[in-house]
């Protein structure tokens, strides 16, 4: 065993962090590997290089350098993203999303502010992830109504989620670490609604910010690179038999269109020998009938989504003995996914029912897209294949899959997507409403909510054991645990206090308000540079330290760090939502920097004034 004098650990550990610093911030490496190799970095080092007190005792151990993987403000990171992908694969947040549709029609300006508001409120509660894929497809088409580039709401959108996460305890993982780092460092836990209203503030200035400036400030990116074409809104060629027990039997038209397959258009109805042709006046769906549509595959999906019953009339009776086989699994457990046929396919030239497709591969053809003009009064299953042509296809996941190595189709990998199990949405609300109600209210602390909340979202059927193991992101685990390692480093060896007296030094004679000023704007810049996540963990120590050094309360820097972190509006790597919106947005580098940069000195600015009035260090 060696020992080091403390001081040449602390600048060790100094240059190590440095080092971590620029591999996360790096785009050559992966962030796994940079997290990775952090942890076993910090092992070697101080495997190597003990830390040790005078009586010999070592101070931090590999189990203490470990110890990240199993803290509670992780595991309830990883909870919570569990609960939201439960909200995400039943729809839950549909319907409330429809009604605001509606509300664009007539007042599309006003839409715009209520979607972003909704989004904000939504993300204080819930992860903003999934709330921004959610949102993308409405702010598509509120730029459409508006005859808007997207590019001008995609970056506001972005912003008002991670907004809103900065109110609440549960709104981000970096709200959870910070409170684990505090608490690691011996401060009382954060409560649900503890920074809300200073967060609220921060919030409603950012919103505005995002509603009136960054509209006007970024660039029209449609008419630089062109319009874009729209591939989801091409539309397939769908044929269903109505069968006995159909929800679907009885029902009747309503100005030509049946309201169970809305944003769907009918052409024409196959009823024995007859064909049935809009408009669909006085005409009631019978059992048997053949209802042959187009529609687009956002359309279908929903179709099947609320009327999981519509998946027993996919199956062609002639390509099968049973029309309704019983290893057709329910809606929620099925996947759609799109391929494209082969240039040198055996299926070339003949129909549907002729290739034996569910026979051999045990999916369902649900619809097909063809390049060129179709007959209108084509059935789909005698419309004869050509290369080319894209078929939506229908089945178990596992079985998808294995059409990659079929020589007839290539499968389009990104585009399977299990159908949204609409049916159990409300028991996700419910669960997830008991989440927040129980952490909020503090009933149950916020790990033992979370970990219950993703438990009962698979005991429940909202999600299966593979869907809730696929919504942790191992980037995120990996990331945490490494930052909350260097963050039990930097309390062991005293590079937080070495810091923090380093910085007092150099502003010798300035106020508690100054400080806090500058040391968030330090934050918000190295939250752009690194992660939130890794962020918080490193400062939330040196916070602490700049409190007690001048004798105020240690908290209000760690909400200092809280706001600080979140403030990752000024690059696209500063937070998964940003790069999230960067495709449809068509945005550049510099857009991030143009818009979020002055969004970042705005909330400086605003919390410099409010938080020595609100703490009272004036």
């Amino acid at each position: 065993m060696v020992i080091v004098e403390s001081t040449l650990h602390i600048w060790i550990l100094l240059a190590f962090i440095a080092v971590a610093i620029v591999a996360f911030a790096s785009e050559r490496i992966e962030l796994e590997i940079s997290s990775i190799g952090v942890i076993a970095g910090l092992l070697l080092l101080f495997h190597f290089f003990p830390l040790e007190n005078n009586d010999g005792d070592i101070l931090l151990t590999a189990a203490d350098i470990l110890a990240g993987i199993g803290d509670p403000a992780l595991i309830t990171v990883l909870s919570l993203l569990v609960v939201g992908q439960g909200i995400v694969r039943t729809g839950a947040l549909d319907q409330p999303i429809r009604r605001l549709v509606t509300l664009r029609r007539h007042h599309p300006v006003l839409a715009i502010a209520v979607v972003l508001t909704t989004v904000l409120i939504i993300s204080a509660f819930m992860n903003n992830t999934p709330v921004v894929v959610i949102f993308i497809p409405l702010m598509t088409a509120l730029a459409e109504r508006l005859h808007r580039s997207t590019s001008t709401l995609m970056i506001p959108l972005s912003y008002a989620s991670i907004l809103g996460g900065m109110t609440t305890l549960i709104g981000s993982s970096t709200n959870l670490l910070v409170m684990a780092a505090a608490v690691q460092a011996g401060l009382p836990e954060l409560s649900f609604f503890q920074f809300t209203l200073p967060g609220a503030v921060l919030a409603f200035f950012g919103l505005l910010y995002a509603l009136i400036i960054i509209p006007r400030i970024l660039p029209n990116r449609a008419s630089i690179t062109g319009e874009v074409v729209d591939i989801s809104g091409k539309q397939f060629i769908v044929q269903m038999e109505i069968a006995a027990d159909s929800p679907l039997v009885g029902e009747g038209a309503l100005m030509g269109q049946f309201p169970s397959l809305r944003n769907i258009t009918v052409r024409f109805i196959q009823r024995g020998e007859h064909v049935l042709l809009p408009p669909f006046d006085n005409i009631s769906l019978r059992p048997s009938d053949a209802v042959i549509f187009a529609g687009t595959r956002k359309s279908i999906t929903e179709a099947f989504a609320d009327n999981p019953q519509m998946l027993q009339g996919l199956l062609n009776p002639e390509e099968t003995e049973d029309p309704t086989p019983s290893d057709l699994k329910p809606a929620q457990e099925q996947t759609l996914a799109e391929a494209v046929v082969a240039p040198a396919s055996r299926m070339i030239g003949r129909a549907l029912y002729q290739v034996s497709f569910h026979y051999r591969t045990k999916c369902v053809v649900v619809g097909i897209q063809r390049r060129s003009r179709m007959i209108r009064t084509s059935r789909m299953t005698d419309i004869r294949l050509e290369a080319g042509d894209v078929l939506l296809i229908l089945g178990d996941r596992a079985d998808i899959m294995r059409i990659r190595s079929n020589p007839d189709v290539l499968l389009l990998e990104w585009s399977a997507k299990e159908l949204p199990a609409t049916a159990l949405a409300w028991r996700a609300r419910i669960i997830f409403g008991l989440v927040v109600l129980s952490a909020a209210t503090g009933v149950l602390p916020i790990v033992v909510a979370a970990v219950a909340g993703a438990a009962a979202m698979v005991v429940s059927g909202c999600l299966n054991i593979y869907q809730a193991s696929r919504s942790i992101d191992r980037r995120i685990l990996l990331l945490i645990w490494a930052a909350l390692g260097l963050g039990a480093a930097m309390q062991a060896t005293g590079g937080a206090s070495y810091i923090a007296h380093g910085a007092l030094s150099l502003l010798m004679g300035a106020g508690p308000p100054v400080i806090l000023s500058i040391f968030f704007l330090i934050v918000a810049i190295f939250t752009n540079i690194l992660s939130n996540n890794a962020t918080a963990v490193l400062f939330t120590p040196v916070g602490i330290s700049l409190g007690i050094e001048l004798g105020v309360d240690p908290m209000i820097f760690v909400y200092a760090v809280i706001f600080g972190a979140n403030c990752s509006f000024a690059t696209p790597m500063g937070y998964q939502t940003n790069l999230l919106v960067m495709g449809p947005g068509h945005y550049k580098f510099v857009d991030f920097l143009k818009a979020g940069g002055p969004l970042v000195i705005l909330l400086w600015i605003v919390f410099s004034f409010l938080a020595p009035f609100y703490y009272g260090l004036m």
